[in-house]
């Protein structure tokens, strides 16, 4: 998906960080491998190859919809058995897939998982797209007094994200580039340390995600210096459900069953997003209360190839692909 400092003048805002860590920190262990069922024996009568699919998901909003298909049902609808298994980071689970020892995971961050396609040490496949950049879902935050006023001024700066050469920095270079500022200089940092590293001034501005943006923004009165979300990457993916080529080839019926579930849960998370906020206490430490003012993703319905190529082709720009990638071929149908 670690603690900040409480500060006293934070009040409830503390309880907030210590819950906002939470969400990257693996739950619990859950094991074992997917279970195989003979095509046309599957227990619930789906003529599934396999009725048991095991994903490796983080407890993050991101992936909101793999939890409401689990609660309400929709998985069972389509005769399918999902075991969730959580993770503290989704490239933790790529040796995993890659030996079947999962079948799925979920909010995949794409730049890394496309660049380990490249590579050839992962033959990707998307089943579904996970989450879309919404607004001010991520901003770039400097303290209330900083002398950085605009974009143009981030040039040479040391700026906080969380991996570095990924999605974050792959997003702001582009929006910089649009208003023909310069890039700054970004330090690795993870979401949880954020707070600190700006309040202490080891670094000039943060590019946070909620809920730590908001976090951030309350406990240090942190002003918002752009919208990590704002032209061009507006509604770009950033994460998505992946498997192999092995097992969307061998398992055509149970992907596209996994796949009717999913598209009916991020139906219910885009039309009705109090669902998404109800369900967050379920799998993360934030509260009821805190899930009310947390800013969520976009939660695509379809898989749409023209969007991904936006993000493979920014890659592309940045240098964090060597060649052209056509998401179509990606995509499971």
């Amino acid at each position: 998906m670690p603690t900040l400092q409480d500060r006293s003048r934070a009040g409830s805002t503390g309880k907030l960080i210590a819950f906002a860590a939470a969400l990257v920190m693996t739950v619990a262990a859950c094991g074992g491998d997917s279970d195989d069922t003979d095509a046309g024996k599957d227990g619930n009568g789906k003529g599934l190859e396999r009725s048991s699919v095991t994903v490796a998901a983080l407890p993050l909003a991101d992936d909101a919809p793999l939890y409401l298909a689990r609660d309400r049902g929709l998985f069972e609808k389509e005769g399918l058995d999902v075991r969730i298994q959580p993770v503290q980071q989704s490239i933790q689970a790529l040796p995993a897939l890659s030996k079947g020892q999962v079948d799925v995971i979920a909010s995949a961050n794409y730049v890394t998982f496309l660049q380990a396609h490249e590579k050839g040490t992962l033959d990707l496949r998307i089943l579904a797209e996970g989450a879309r950049v919404a607004p001010h879902m991520m901003d770039v935050l400097v303290p209330e007094d900083s002398d950085i006023r605009s974009v143009a001024d981030l040039k040479g700066k040391k700026v906080a994200v969380n991996i570095l050469n990924n999605i974050q920095s792959l997003t702001l270079n582009a929006i910089l580039g649009q208003q023909g500022a310069g890039r700054p200089e970004y330090r690795q940092i993870a979401f949880p340390q954020m707070g600190v590293a700006l309040e202490k001034g080891q670094v000039d501005a943060v590019h946070a995600v909620e809920p730590f943006n908001s976090a951030i923004q309350k406990q240090l009165d942190a002003r918002v210096l752009v919208d990590g979300g704002s032209a061009p990457v507006e509604n770009i993916p950033i994460s998505g459900y992946v498997t192999t080529g092995d097992y969307a080839s061998k398992n055509p019926k149970t992907a596209a069953a996994f796949q009717r579930a999913i598209a009916a849960a991020a139906r219910i998370a885009t039309e009705d997003q109090d669902a998404v906020r109800e369900e967050l206490p379920e799998y993360t430490k934030v509260t009821a209360d805190q899930a009310e003012t947390i800013r969520l993703p976009a939660y695509p319905v379809t898989s749409d190839a023209s969007e991904l190529r936006r993000l493979t082709e920014l890659m592309k720009e940045q240098g964090l692909l060597k060649k052209p990638i056509d998401p179509g071929t990606l995509l499971v149908e």
